[in-house]
């Protein structure tokens, strides 16, 4: 992808993109409080632009010049494709007209104040109007023009925005099929602070104002006899007041700002408006109407699952990235792929061979999509604009409306609530997962100000349910950081996991149950004090720093079907969930399915016919994977698998069952099996240090008793004593099929239960363990408190350095891009600069207290967003990773 070249962002033929805009620094004469999370930037033609206030209904800004900066995630990275240094984005040109933040309509009076109740941690409000006042209903592309559909207490509105040029000069029109109207309706046009005096000249009004009265602006209709007017409010507010009317009708509003001479002008081209309504609700031509053809590649059978590509449509005519978010399928096996530069391609002709892929783009315009999903063959999509369904009205395969599904989405400014993740029950029923907040909060009232991890909107770091009308949210569970989910369409289950960081010490992954509060006490929205909900497994950062979705499989997969697969965006790659069933509280861990991830794995689902799961994801956030996107198949070859299936987890230790026969004398070796135990601190600070069970910074190996095989010879009984509840478990082993194949693996648990496990009732009845066997001797208590007395080398540092994960976000030369962390060529002896303005020289101890503490000394221009490994790294784990530090200068 590298070697390919992306025309810009913003694409010539399409009239709109949707995404955030930062208007507070309009100036003079507009209002002064102006940012909108939710606009629909509409290209007018003739030089001109609008921002659409999507929740409030109104024209935040309409300018002339240059479009918007291209500075949100998606617009930043679309051709630097690791670049994660976003900000607000902001209109380039001049600003001609605009409104502050209140209702763009009303069918009672002009309202210059926010109706919306508070629901934002912030005293900021978020979301869409009270049905009852206005609704945004979506919108229509027609030919280059954007046809808006909202309602206005009930009242349909259809409005077509444009630019029409005279004389050099630039004015926007506002066309309008309204009704039929039984109260009267105000549509507020503009604000303006300057206004010197206002008069009404040939039923055009005009507002002189700037300092020496020598510009007007000047507001016409055209097209009607109907008794609608504009007048001037507060000698600041211009307002279209629109009468009751029996009859649906059409009218155009002509908005002028120039120089005092050119009235004529203006009075003369508004004679000359003649605009009317296209037919759009028939649906227009297809913006994009070529078809590309890809070859995908089949992975050799050479293990039991193996991933093959769906090469992507790359490069394609309108020399457009291609950034996989997110996949669903048709009943009838066509797909639908969303891309987080906000298109939607239709993809046709997956089978086995994948020969000949078919690829034709559906929609644009949408912002940050992350999730897509399709419910009775209508596209669904989660971006920040909220949900969007998606309407051929033509069947010509281009979608021609833009619905907006449901007006109970909240959505902030800040650049970390997006829109994670959404799964569409049966019946219709929508869940999302919305991402928590971030660091530094980037909501305008905060101005950057304030420390710690922030959530803005009361939906912010929560699992929201929708009714399948989209009319209400209930909020199922909240606290938590980045969260993302999987849904069991049968049993009607939602699984959810969090990303480690604040408040977040590892990786959780949870069985949700309605109510529950995750720990992230930005999050929490509702009374303190609420127990946190304990996950089915802790997943260690060195094995999963970043996870994503989860899937349930159906019955195609082999040794996978039936159960859960969570996805890791930072390892990369997909984890076989196995569940301990018998347990009181819920618990479970996870095992690594190995295969060739060279690129993160965001979201998949399983295919209505040949019952595969297919993945895809992109690269940004950090990952130890290196390429950019990818569409790929995990496929199941058939051949002998070597997961883990089952697990009982209790008093005695664990049963771990596998769907093949295992070698006994392997099985039965306890040298083949290590394992370890240790607790996480949840705090305010970045993941956590591991912790034994006494809280002294460390982690506890624990002997092993004795292993058996049961007499299927497909479960081992590992006999661990002083099993006791814990965070979290790591047991590495060494087996081997029945036919000598090697199994050498690594299975990651937590122990919410340590009850009594039923022998008999798994298969090992003949199986008596005294009471010595379970408890620890004196001397392996002494034991426990033992570090590893390896010699310190840089070669074991350099084994380090990619066990925890520290080459994901930490170059060993100079590069920057896609890493959270600086580079650390050269960093031994280099004086650094803090975040605090202090500086610092890289010596042993700093390069100690940075692994240790990383929260201390933050590097300038990085964040906090580095784990301690306090009681992870020995002391001489810890000497070995300073040695290697030292080891990385230039030769």
């Amino acid at each position: 992808m590298d070697t390919l070249e992306f025309a810009d962002f913003v694409e010539p033929e399409f009239p709109f993109i949707t995404t955030s805009l930062d208007l507070r620094q309009l100036g003079d004469p507009f209002p002064k409080v102006n940012y909108l999370p939710r606009a629909l930037a509409v290209r007018l033609g003739e030089g001109a632009y609008l921002g659409f206030d999507i929740d409030l209904l109104r024209w935040s800004v309409a300018w002339t010049g240059e479009f918007v900066s291209m500075t949100s995630m998606a617009q930043v990275s679309y051709k630097d494709f690791f670049n994660k240094r976003n900000s607000f984005p902001k209109i380039l040109g001049t600003a001609q007209l605009a409104t502050g933040i209140y209702p763009g309509w009303t069918n009672y009076r002009p309202d210059f104040k926010d109706p919306r109740s508070f629901n934002s941690t912030d005293s900021l409000k978020w979301g869409a109007l009270p049905s009852g006042l206005g609704r945004w209903k979506g919108v229509f592309v027609d030919e280059e023009k954007a046809i808006l559909s909202y309602t206005v207490g009930g009242v349909d509105i259809y409005e077509m925005p444009g630019a029409r040029s005279f004389q050099n000069e630039c004015a926007f029109t506002r066309t309008f099929k309204i009704g039929p109207v039984s109260d009267s309706l105000y549509s507020v046009v503009a604000d303006f602070n300057d206004i010197i005096k206002t008069n009404v000249e040939n039923k055009i009004t005009y507002l002189y104002h700037g300092p020496d009265g020598k510009q007007v602006t000047a507001i016409g209709l055209a097209g009607t006899e109907i008794a609608a007017k504009v007048y001037v409010q507060d000698n600041e507010d211009v307002v279209l007041a629109l009468p009751p009317a029996a009859a649906s009708q059409e009218i155009t509003l002509m908005v002028w700002t120039g120089p005092v001479e050119k009235k004529a002008d203006f009075e003369k081209a508004l004679a000359g408006v003649k605009v009317k309504m296209p037919a759009f609700e028939k649906g227009g031509s297809p913006y994009w109407k070529e078809t590309i053809y890809t070859q995908g590649k089949l992975a050799p059978d050479t293990s039991a699952f193996v991933l093959d590509e769906l090469t992507l449509p790359l490069p394609n005519p309108w020399k457009r990235n291609v950034r996989v978010a997110d996949i669903a399928f048709y009943t009838d096996g066509r797909a639908a792929v969303v891309t987080f530069e906000g298109d939607v391609w239709i993809l046709e002709n997956i089978d086995a061979k994948l020969k000949k892929l078919s690829w034709k783009r559906y929609a644009s315009g949408l912002y940050e999509p992350m999730s897509i999903g399709i419910h009775e063959n209508l596209i669904y999509v989660f971006g920040k604009e909220g949900i969007v369904r998606l309407h051929d009205l033509n069947d010509d395969g281009a979608a021609d409306f833009y619905e907006n599904f449901s007006p109970r989405i909240l959505q902030s400014m800040d650049s970390r609530e997006w829109p994670a993740d959404m799964k569409i029950a049966a019946d219709g029923t929508v869940f999302i997962a919305k991402g928590g907040g971030a660091i530094p909060p980037t909501s305008p009232s905060m101005l950057d100000k304030r420390n710690g991890f922030q959530s803005a909107s009361f939906q912010a770091g929560t699992i929201v349910k929708l009714s399948p009308d989209g009319e209400r949210a209930e909020i199922l569970a909240t606290g938590l950081r980045a969260p993302y989910m999987g849904y069991h369409p049968e049993r009607g289950l939602v699984s959810v996991s969090d990303q480690q960081g604040n408040y977040v010490p590892a990786t959780p992954l949870y069985l949700m149950d309605e109510g529950d509060y995750f720990g992230v006490l930005s999050a929490i929205h509702h009374k303190d004090n609420l127990p946190i909900k304990r996950p089915l497994t802790w997943i260690p950062h060195s094995v999963d720093r970043s996870s994503t979705s989860q899937v349930w499989i159906g019955d195609k997969m082999g040794p996978l079907s039936q159960s859960m697969v969570h996805f890791s965006f930072g390892r990369p790659g997909l984890f076989s969930v196995v569940i301990d069933s018998t347990a009181k509280v819920k618990q479970g861990g996870v095992s690594y399915i190995e295969a060739n991830y060279d690129v993160p794995v965001l979201k998949g689902v399983v295919h209505p016919r040949d019952g595969q799961l297919y993945v895809g994801g992109f690269n940004l956030w950090g990952s130890n994977a290196k390429g950019v996107s990818a569409l790929r198949r995990l496929r199941y070859t058939g051949k002998a698998a070597n997961l883990p299936i089952g697990v009982r987890i209790g008093q005695q230790g664990l049963i771990l069952s596998f769907s093949r026969k295992l070698d006994r004398q392997m099985a039965e070796d306890a040298g083949n099996f290590q394992i370890k135990r240790w607790n996480y601190e949840r705090t305010e600070k970045y993941g956590s240090g591991h912790f034994k069970l006494n809280g002294e910074p460390g982690e506890e190996v624990l002997p092993i008793r004795s292993t058996h095989l049961s007499k299927d010879g497909k479960s081992v009984f590992i006999v661990v004593p002083d099993m006791k509840e814990v965070m979290q478990m790591q047991l590495d082993y060494r087996l081997a099929s029945e036919e000598g194949t090697s199994i050498a693996s690594q299975f990651n648990f937590s122990v919410n239960d340590a009850g009594k496990i039923d022998l008999g009732a798994s298969g090992f009845e003949q199986i008596h363990l005294g009471a010595g066997q379970l408890h620890l001797t004196e001397a392996e208590v002494i034991a426990l408190s033992s570090q590893d007395d390896t010699k310190a080398s840089i070669e074991k540092g350099a084994k380090l350095f990619k066990k925890m994960a520290c080459i994901g976000c930490h170059s060993i030369e100079n590069k920057t891009d896609g890493m959270y962390g600086p580079p650390l060529q050269d960093v031994y002896k280099a004086q650094r600069e803090f975040e605090d303005g202090s500086k610092g020289i890289a010596d042993d101890a700093y390069l100690k207290e940075s692994i240790l503490k990383p929260n201390v000394k933050v590097v300038k221009g990085y964040g906090d967003e580095m784990p301690s490994f306090v009681g992870v790294l020995s002391d001489e784990d810890l000497e070995s990773m300073v040695l290697y530090l030292k080891s990385l200068a230039r030769r």
